[in-house]
């Protein structure tokens, strides 16, 4: 595992309590950027896993 990979499910889990917590809150804005929040934490994450498959190529 590496640091995008462990960078970007800590980004997408907290992107994930925002999100409810904007949820429970009623508070839009805080919903809107957890998601954006998880979003971006599951690129991130996809780009480790990426990054992880092509040095198992080599």
């Amino acid at each position: 595992m590496n640091k995008d990979q462990i960078k970007g499910r800590v980004e997408e889990a907290k992107g994930k309590v925002k999100e409810a917590a904007g949820v429970i809150l009623d508070d839009a804005g805080m919903e809107i950027e957890g998601n954006i929040q998880k979003n971006v934490g599951k690129v991130q994450a996809g780009f480790g896993d990426l990054k992880e498959d092509i040095k198992k190529d080599n």
